[in-house]
């Protein structure tokens, strides 16, 4: 995966979530990344609109959704969208 990327918005984020799916990726980081847009929607639905800038504030509401709802996640399906979740972060821009 390209590590370069220029994830500075909302929008960045979701068209970089999109494109995964024209990608040949495996189905554990399909899964895992729309399991985490569903929390990016419901965090950034706090702070704004698709137009705004990731911050902190915003990177760490995601975060703690997902720990929240961790319970919800066989322990396998939890360790994958952890993982994704912190190889994401790598690739924003805050």
């Amino acid at each position: 995966m390209n590590t370069t990327l220029d994830i500075t918005t909302v929008e960045n984020l979701y068209n970089y979530l999109d494109g995964l799916f024209e990608q040949n990726i495996d189905d554990d980081s399909l899964f895992a990344s729309g399991y985490i847009r569903g929390f990016i929607s419901l965090a950034a639905s706090d702070y704004g609109d698709e137009q705004q800038v990731i911050s902190e504030a915003l990177v760490n509401a995601i975060g703690l959704g997902l720990q929240q709802a961790k319970k919800e996640l066989t322990p396998q399906d939890s360790v994958i969208v952890q993982n994704f979740w912190q190889q994401l972060q790598s690739k924003l821009s805050y």
